[in-house]
């Protein structure tokens, strides 16, 4: 004969009902520690190939180490920061790219981050821009700091890469909040068959440059959402960071391609979920 069930009683639906809360509460709590303690000083090295058509041979496999976003001086200090230089240094990359926000207001910790900064050398040369969050008065004091450490700061202007009789080029484009960009200006007298890289603090200017002879972007400025929610995405994303939020991607009919790094710090909110401090380390491949 079947078997029926006896009700529960009010009792037993109390009480199951309290574990179930203090369940996922318990959850709750562990999830937050772990977005505010744990994540955030969890640097993932993302290490991909990027193919592009116009690399000289030369330069197959060249490899550039490209981070973003320290946003020193909100719940990140220099100390924390240790294990990024040694890292790169382990990685040996050829050409080291930093695309902005080293600060996020004050300048309160500019002559630590040299000292870490000036840690980090490359045979090819260690080259930034910077970011939205250098503005507010810190220009200077980031671009001298930069300088000190021995980056490049690209100011709307171009270097040239030699490697055997080859040539590559790598520009920077100023943040529109810090100075006033000119893309023309920085990719002036650069052959338009040449193979070019731009650092752009922001990813979404990327429709902008995609009528321009440049091959690669990168940029930061998104921290990839910072906290990212399962089969939804980012809960935030700025402006100009919302299109192209976090990875590769192709613009359309262009030959630009834009690579955004979920950055190491974080601004806003001190957390991170689902979307852990980026080292990206970008090999160079011919198409």
């Amino acid at each position: 004969m079947p078997t029926t069930s006896k009700p529960i009683s009010r009792r037993q639906f109390l009480k199951r009902s309290t574990q179930f809360t203090l369940g996922l509460l318990g959850v709750a709590s562990l999830s937050g520690a772990y977005a505010r303690w744990i994540e955030p000083y969890w640097i993932e090295v993302n290490r991909i190939s990027i193919k592009l058509a116009n690399l000289p041979s030369s330069f197959h496999n060249f490899q550039i180490v490209h981070f973003s976003d320290l946003h020193l001086g909100f719940n990140s200090k220099p100390e924390q920061l240790s294990e990024l230089v040694e890292q790169i240094q382990q990685i040996k990359p050829d050409l080291i790219c930093f695309t902005g926000d080293l600060l996020d207001h004050s300048t309160a910790y500019i002559s630590e981050a040299v000292d870490l900064f000036a840690q980090l050398k490359a045979p090819y040369g260690q080259y930034a821009v910077l970011g939205n969050h250098d503005a507010f008065g810190n220009r200077r004091a980031v671009t001298q700091g930069l300088s000190q450490a021995g980056f490049h700061v690209l100011h709307n202007e171009h270097i040239v890469l030699k490697k055997s009789s080859h040539k590559i080029y790598v520009a920077g484009v100023d943040d529109p909040w810090v100075g006033k960009p000119d893309i023309d200006r920085a990719l002036l007298h650069i052959p338009e068959d040449a193979c070019t890289l731009l650092l752009a603090h922001e990813p979404d200017y990327a429709d902008q440059y995609g009528r321009l002879p440049v091959d690669l972007q990168l940029s930061g400025h998104s921290h990839g959402g910072q906290v990212q929610i399962p089969f939804i995405g980012p809960l935030y994303t700025p402006p100009h960071g919302s299109k192209y939020t976090n990875g590769l991607y192709q613009i359309p009919n262009s030959r630009l391609q834009v690579y955004t790094t979920r950055g190491i710090g974080m601004t806003r909110l001190p957390i991170r979920f689902n979307c852990r401090p980026e080292l990206t380390v970008i090999t160079l491949k011919p198409q």
